[in-house]
Formats: structure tokens, C-alpha cells, sequence
């Protein structure tokens, strides 16, 4: 079992930028994908950035060149840095940890609040 906790969210100007952490209460492997989500109010939760073993990344086109996830495995910790941010980036962001390929199992973080003013 892992357990996954947020932090760094907050209340931000439009343009600001915000540092995002999420630490795990066991260890990261190394082949475990590790992700941000997030859900803004009456919306489904939508996929933000992934980072993959040897520092592989995705990132949502709306993100792209604003947004950029790390981790340190020593730390089994991973990152969102969030620059230029935007009033439309208001959400709920969640950690989320897979871990394996076959029967793959998730693990969810409790989420912290991003607000963006304008």
C-alpha cells in the first residue's frame, strides 16, 4: 500500500507559477509511472503529466511549455512546476501513482486546490 500527499497548491495570480509535491509513504520504484490530474468543478478529471521510468514525460496540450513534472526516486517524491499559469488551470490537482503493466494497480492522492485568479 502507498499512500500519496499533496502539497504547495494555493491561490494564485493569473500569470504566477506554483511548485506542486506529491510524497509517497513507501518506496517508488523506478518503473512506476507517476502522474497529475486534476478536475475543475463539474468537469472529468483530465490527465495533466506523466513521467515514466528514465524520465519519459506526457503532458496535456493545454499544459505544454507551461507545466513540468520531475521526480526523485531517492525521495520518492515527484513534482508539478507550474509557470504562466492561467484562470482556466483552476482545478483539484491529484497525485497518482501506477504500478505495473499487467494488473496494474493505482494509487490516488487526496488532492490540493489550485485556484488562478484573473
Amino acid at each position: 500500500q502507498v499512500q500519496l500527499v499533496e502539497s504547495g497548491g494555493g491561490l494564485v495570480q493569473a500569470g504566477g507559477s506554483l511548485r506542486l509535491s506529491c510524497a509517497a509513504s513507501n518506496t517508488v520504484f523506478s518503473s512506476d509511472v507517476m502522474g497529475w490530474y486534476r478536475q475543475a468543478p463539474g468537469k472529468q478529471r483530465e490527465l495533466v503529466a506523466l513521467i515514466r521510468s528514465g524520465g519519459t514525460t506526457n503532458y496535456a496540450d493545454s499544459v505544454k511549455g507551461r507545466f513540468a513534472i520531475s521526480r526523485d526516486n531517492a525521495k520518492n517524491t515527484v513534482y508539478l512546476q507550474m509557470n504562466s499559469l492561467k484562470p482556466e488551470d483552476t482545478a483539484v490537482y491529484y497525485c497518482n501513482l501506477k504500478r505495473g503493466i499487467l494488473n496494474s494497480i493505482y494509487y490516488w492522492g487526496q488532492g490540493t486546490q489550485v485556484t488562478v485568479s484573473s
